[in-house]
């Protein structure tokens, strides 16, 4: 499994924590590359392209409230962001809503919850079932009618 992963400063000891200490995963780092000021729509932009483009399976963004991230992220088809805050959240986002995008807000959970967060979406396979009908209305396609 390959994952990008991109924060802004406030977001980038997180970043950072994340790729220690899930080495296992093969990441696509798109910045920042330090702490100093930056702007997340760059880096939001990054990620999504990259898995849009199918050069990565999923993406995590970063930053301190994680709506900007998540903004950013869901204005692109296809993209579908889910800003967290426990396992709980995270594994939910990803069973019953096939998020591809996880987004964490660095302001409000710290590393270790962070690193978990990942860990638990990562492994978390998609129920599909009746999540697939919630997904294809969300992808303006009418189930509803037979």
């Amino acid at each position: 499994m390959k994952l990008a992963i991109g924060a802004d400063h406030r977001g980038y000891e997180h970043k950072e924590c994340i790729k220690k200490e899930l080495s296992a995963i093969t990441w696509s780092d798109v910045g920042a590359y330090d702490d100093q000021r930056s702007d997340y729509p760059v880096f939001a932009q990054r990620a999504c392209l990259s898995l849009l483009r199918g050069d990565v399976d999923y993406a995590v963004l970063i930053c301190g409230t994680g709506v900007g991230m998540s903004i950013v992220a869901n204005r692109y088809k296809k993209v579908y962001a889910a800003l967290v805050w426990s396992d709980e959240i995270a594994k939910q986002s990803k069973a019953h809503d096939a998020a591809n995008v996880l987004v964490i807000p660095s302001d409000y959970v710290t590393c270790e919850q962070a690193v978990s967060m990942v860990r638990v979406w990562a492994k978390t396979e998609f129920e599909a079932g009746r999540y697939l009908e919630r997904r294809a209305m969300i992808d303006g396609i009418d189930v509803c009618e037979k």
